[in-house]
């Protein structure tokens, strides 16, 4: 159930072992939190997404279904962070082996932007927080990274203009939401990868590039996909999960159910059986956070290049033009991910986009916003887990004790929390879970 990242990755795994499959998806197309469709008449995405370098089961699993990187992505060398406070904007690179003097530069250069002082700030914080990450990651996943930051002496500067831009310009979480655990973790698999530590920007919508083939691959291997297909119930016996009921009441039987779908669909289909059941509450108690982006067509580029982009200090994130890369063809077209969504989730499009051009036009975007042509506002309360101090616990294994009952989203335990290699893994683990069993 689903065809997201986790339900595709799952569901390839299944075929490749020459297991019948059947994927239902409620959406009109594959892709879930990677996906890409026409909004009144407008392409947009689900948010702002990157490939991330150091990524290792996603890249594996993409060229195993034939699918080539090189075509499907564009490296970024640079990123680049504006603050509203700042005169001048930060560039850091990105790429150690491909654009060393980049990278260099950024590390020991920006003291305009950042001063030295500033970053040594920086420097007890990490030790600890990596150390920390590996040797106590329950204590960590206690305390926010608000106060770990403060604990560890991160002057206000370097926590503004570096620590916000890396922990909320990705999770779009307040620092003092977030959890500690959450951020280190994120980083500490590119640790050892460092040569991998690289952005990629998507040459296309990832339904379009990344998950349709894929999808494609699973069909030519004996795989059946169903979009527009909901789910409504489970349906539970006295020996397991016996299969799931559609939402036009059709009944279908299976051997194993792999709910795949976001986190609060997910709980909401459990919750009618196994509410009571000791094995699920953690899960059924794991909060959901809501998301809100800005995505915009506009007769000018909003930057001279397409790369990733932070606006700390203000409601904007993360943002990138797109028009050269995801969306080409436009004159100039931007994807935003908008920080504190708890705040913005139940405002009106045209309040959301008031305080998205106030930021823009902070960090020094006035003429961009001004020839925008088009907008949309993509949001929803259903895809993310809440990565807030203490969830980490609450999150559940991929095999559950349920006969026939097996659970992957990025949700669940993996240690690439919410991000597309994390919902491979979740995949990946849950069809696992069933070949171990079916030997």
């Amino acid at each position: 159930m689903g065809a997201g990242l986790a339900g595709l990755s799952c569901a390839f795994e299944l075929v490749d072992q020459g297991k019948s499959v059947l994927i239902l998806e409620a959406a009109p197309y594959v892709g879930g939190r990677t996906g890409n469709w026409n909004e009144r008449g407008m392409e947009v995405e689900s948010g702002f997404h990157k490939f991330i370098g150091y990524y290792k089961e996603l890249p594996k699993l993409l060229e195993r279904a034939g699918i080539d990187l090189d075509e499907m992505l564009v490296w970024e060398t640079t990123m680049q962070v504006r603050h509203p406070d700042a005169e001048e904007y930060g560039e850091f690179g990105l790429d150690i082996i491909h654009a060393p003097l980049k990278t260099l530069s950024g590390m020991l250069g920006n003291n305009d932007f950042i001063t030295p002082g500033d970053k040594a700030s920086l420097v007890p914080f990490l030790a600890a927080g990596f150390k920390d990450c590996v040797s106590r990651p329950e204590e960590l996943d206690e305390i926010s990274l608000l106060d770990f930051a403060n604990q560890h002496g991160v002057n206000e500067q370097a926590l503004q203009r570096i620590v916000e831009p890396l922990s909320s310009g990705i999770f779009f979480m307040p620092l003092e939401q977030y959890s500690a655990y959450a951020f280190f973790g994120l980083f500490l698999p590119g640790i050892p990868r460092i040569h991998k530590m690289r952005i990629g920007a998507f040459t296309g919508g990832m339904t379009d590039v990344m998950c349709s083939p894929l999808a494609a691959a699973i069909e030519q291997k004996g795989g059946r996909i169903r979009t527009n297909a909901p789910v409504t119930r489970l349906l539970y016996g006295m020996d397991g999960l016996e299969g799931v009921e559609m939402e036009d009441g059709e009944l279908i039987p299976a051997t194993r159910v792999v709910v795949a779908a976001n986190i609060r669909r997910s709980q909401q289909l459990l919750e009618e059986h196994f509410s009571e059941h000791e094995w699920f509450q953690p899960f059924l108690s794991l909060d959901a956070m809501p998301h809100v982006t800005v995505q915009f067509e506009s007769e000018l580029p909003l930057l001279p290049e397409d790369r990733t982009t932070f606006g700390p200090g203000t409601d904007i994130g993360s943002f990138g033009e797109q028009s050269r890369t995801t969306f080409r063809g436009r004159p100039g077209r931007a994807s935003i991910i908008l920080v504190n969504p708890d705040e913005l989730i139940d405002l009106s499009d045209e309040e959301i986009w008031n305080r998205t051009q106030k930021g823009l036009i902070d960090i020094g975007l006035a003429e961009g916003v001004s020839s925008v042509t088009d907008y949309r506002i993509v949001r929803g309360n259903e895809n993310f887990y809440r990565i807030a101090p203490g969830n980490e616990r609450k999150r559940p294994e991929q095999v559950t004790p349920i006969r026939g009952l097996y659970l992957a989203g990025d949700y669940t335990k993996q240690p690439m929390f919410t991000t597309m290699e994390g919902a491979v893994l979740s995949g990946q683990k849950a069809a696992a879970g069933i070949l171990d069993e079916s030997t």
